[in-house]
């Protein structure tokens, strides 16, 4: 005896629209059928002109006036090929932990936005927890895009059918596997990775694609095969010459024609299309599964009614092909026993599985229909109740109403009226006023912060003409040439920069430019420094020279290597003592703070300033003076130890170093080595007009030809020069001029302070 609620399992084809309805025994066991419907499309979907949308309306109009689906659920099938599924193993976590690792694969797993699928996981049977601990858990994924799904549903929401559960063609016929054929029962039995049961192969053939779908009842794997029935019937028009609608129908009946061999003959590279294709497929899941062991196959599809196809299968593939002659499970011998599903057993399989899912019997029972559909047919059908809802809350607040209505006409004097609007009126004037005046006091709000910020923010807008004037003052200049006669000298000697580019990046970890990189580079600044101030002492210029091996080796030396410490006199005097203490702290690996190659630390910010230029001074006369070497001199020098001119808050010329303007660390963090170019000569002048120069630089006679013209004379158009190109960085923190005599005034009280400690002990 049939119990519970019916369902309708829908699989709309390429060629028919085959549905199956079915309820559950009472016993929990049979599946009880109690209607079907196999309606065949005038064309198959895929012929051009064939009007898919309305053949699939006609046929499900046709089958809804044949068949009353009230208070039935409908379960419907979408093509595997469209849709996709993914499998994976979770890691051995807690259960309810499960949906976040699912999430979370999903995104990795499926090519498309989520919000752009709908999608839906399940574990696989035979998974098992313990202490609420998921072990071996694999899990299935499977999404279709949220277009095709509606698209698919579009018919049925046209027709006014409403559907319950939307799977994947593929899962279904899994279904149908795993509870009509396996020998096992996956939903009760644990699963075995060591010792599987046996797999089959389920081949089911449709019009355009054919369903490959392996599985031993705990794991599935499915394929789509891009061959299908009517690759049978083009290939009859094409070896036999004849029409599509000549070719299905010689297909059909391909025993009976007249020359049976010659059609068979014809079909034949199809056949062996399959077969490959089915080769390929059981070879690539056995290199994924080789413990899989398949015992059978299961071919299910009109398309398999072919004369002579099942036994091609089972010759070629060497696998048991069984044919199917009935549902194992299903009973109901109205239906069963009717002719036309006896004709059409094979593919009402999918029919079967869905009608499982809808029953709540299958192995599978994810679902993927859009929650926006469900939602509005909740909200319809709560709709009558909230109608009659409102309609008693209307009746309600209109005797409500009425009973105040009384009231209030029973008291109401029609001379207060013309009182109670002039109220009104004083009432509305007064709020445009408070609303004006709060706005105008927003504004004023706005402008004093404004003005605050424009007044209190002067100090910052001197930080970037600071630093301006600082980097100007420090290019090289000679003070016994006057301004702008730079060029008397020769262009290889001109104490000259050319700046093409100043560019800046502000850093909130300034750490992350100073690398180990730049920290060798600016030990050659440390390093080119001493040489300097060395010099200076013993009276010498101040542009000194410096290999550049032995600045690059002893670059790499501070940069990469504690001092080694010496042993200290312990009879010496405090002075012995400190240079100790300082040598050991480095050996403790405390860094000192005066060490300027520690550079800026994690927690500095502030900008790096890029100068691009090059510069002719490449004298061979003066090699210890060109290339980086006169960059170092010049330029990298005044911006490591220079000072520049500024006015403080008494408006007062003050000096300022760069290290309190906040400049440090600079360095040639590109160059090249200086190479030959041709340039315009800015002494040469163009010959007058009807000279009577000729050559090279003009060599002839003048105006006057008898009076000769002096070649060596004669400035060419273009020299010779070297140019060394060069970027500069360095590093600026902000320091406006409050902050600066604030460390100043510091720095001040500090000096006093040792002085007087330093005097105290001397008087001691």
């Amino acid at each position: 005896m049939a119990v519970g609620k019916a369902v309708w399992g829908i699989d709309i084809g390429q060629s028919a629209l085959k549905a199956l309805k079915c309820r559950m025994h009472e016993d929990g066991f049979w599946m009880v059928a109690e209607a079907f419907d196999f309606i065949e499309y005038p064309n198959p979907l895929n012929q051009a002109g064939a009007g898919s949308e309305g053949l699939i309306k006609d046929a499900l109009r046709e089958f809804l006036s044949r068949n009353d689906i009230r208070n039935d659920a409908i379960s419907i099938s979408v093509p595997g090929q469209a849709g996709l599924a993914r499998f994976f193993k979770a890691p051995p976590v807690e259960a309810k932990r499960i949906a976040d690792i699912v999430k979370y694969e999903a995104k990795q797993q499926i090519p498309f936005p989520l919000e752009d699928v709908i999608w839906d996981y399940q574990p696989m049977p035979g998974s098992h927890e313990e202490e609420g601990i998921s072990l071996e858990t694999e899990i299935g994924i499977f999404a279709m895009k949220r277009d095709q799904i509606f698209r698919s549903l579009q018919p049925y929401l046209d027709t006014g059918i409403d559907v319950d559960i939307v799977q994947l063609t593929p899962i279904s016929l899994y279904n149908f596997v795993a509870n009509d054929q396996l020998t096992i029962n996956p939903l009760k039995e644990e699963y075995d990775p060591t010792n599987q049961p046996n797999s089959y192969v389920i081949v089911s053939m449709g019009t355009e694609t054919t369903d490959l779908v392996i599985t031993n009842g705990f794991r599935v794997w499915q394929r789509s095969l891009p061959i299908g029935g009517n690759h049978f019937t083009k290939q009859l028009t094409k070896e036999l010459k004849l029409t599509f609608a000549k070719a299905e129908h010689l297909k059909r009946h391909a025993s009976e024609a007249e020359n049976a061999k010659l059609v068979f003959q014809a079909m034949r590279p199809v056949f062996n299309d399959l077969v490959t294709e089915i080769q390929r497929s059981i070879g690539f899941f056995q290199t994924l599964d080789r413990k899989a062991k398949i015992s059978r196959i299961i071919p299910i599809g009109n398309g398999m009614k072919l004369p002579g196809l099942v036994p091609y299968l089972g010759k070629n593939l060497g696998y048991d092909v069984v044919e199917l002659d009935g549902y194992q499970k299903l009973t109901g011998t109205e239906v069963t026993s009717a002719p036309s599903f006896r004709e059409n057993m094979l593919s009402f399989a999918t029919c079967y599985g869905l009608c499982l899912q809808g029953l709540k019997k299958s192995a599978l029972r994810t679902n993927l229909l859009p929650q926006e559909i469900l939602i509005d047919r909740i909200v319809r059908q709560k709709k009558p109740w909230a109608v009659a809802a409102v309609a008693s809350l209307l009746l309600a607040c209109a005797l409500n109403f009425g009973f105040h209505w009384q009231a209030y006409n029973s008291a109401h004097i029609p001379q207060f009226e013309d009182a109670l609007r002039k109220v009104a009126a004083v009432e509305s004037t007064s709020q445009t006023y408070q609303s004006t005046d709060s706005q105008l006091l927003t504004e004023k709000e706005n402008l004093e912060m404004i003005g605050r910020y424009v007044v209190g923010n002067e100090e910052n807008r001197r930080l970037w003409p600071e630093l301006m004037k600082a980097i100007t003052a420090s290019l090289p200049t000679d003070p016994d040439l006057a301004p702008g006669r730079v060029s008397d000298k020769p262009i290889d000697q001109r104490p000259d920069l050319q700046i093409e580019s100043i560019e800046s990046q502000y850093f909130p970890d300034l750490s992350m430019w100073y690398t180990e990189a730049v920290k060798t580079k600016y030990a050659v600044t440390l390093e080119n420094r001493k040489v300097i101030l060395r010099r200076l002492e013993e009276g010498e210029a101040a542009s000194p020279a410096i290999d550049e091996d032995l600045a690059e080796e002893a670059a790499t030396e501070a940069a990469a290597a504690t001092p080694p410490v010496e042993e200290v006199d312990s009879t010496a005097g405090t002075a012995a003592e400190e240079e100790a203490d300082v040598d050991l702290m480095e050996i403790e690996g405390e860094a000192d703070p005066e060490d300027e190659l520690a550079g800026p630390s994690a927690e500095e910010s502030g900008w790096v300033v890029q100068i691009t230029g090059y510069h002719f001074h490449n004298s061979p006369a003066a090699r210890e003076n060109m290339g980086a070497q006169y960059v170092r001199n010049t330029l990298i020098d005044q911006l490591d130890r220079g000072s520049i001119e500024l006015i403080n808050e008494n408006n007062e010329p003050e000096v300022v170093t760069m290290k309190e303007l906040g400049i440090s660390h600079p360095i040639i963090a590109m160059d090249e080595v200086p190479r030959t170019v041709q340039i315009a000569n800015p002494k040469y002048e163009p010959p007058a007009l009807g000279s009577g120069m000729s050559d090279e630089y003009g060599g002839g006679y003048g105006m006057n030809p008898e009076e000769p013209i002096d070649p060596s004379k004669i400035e060419p158009p273009m020299i010779q020069a070297k140019v060394y190109r060069f970027t500069v960085q360095f590093c600026w923190r902000e320091s406006p001029l409050s902050k600066r005599e604030e460390l100043r005034r510091a720095a001040e009280l500090a000096e006093a302070e040792e002085n007087a400690a330093n005097a105290e002990m001397e008087n001691f």
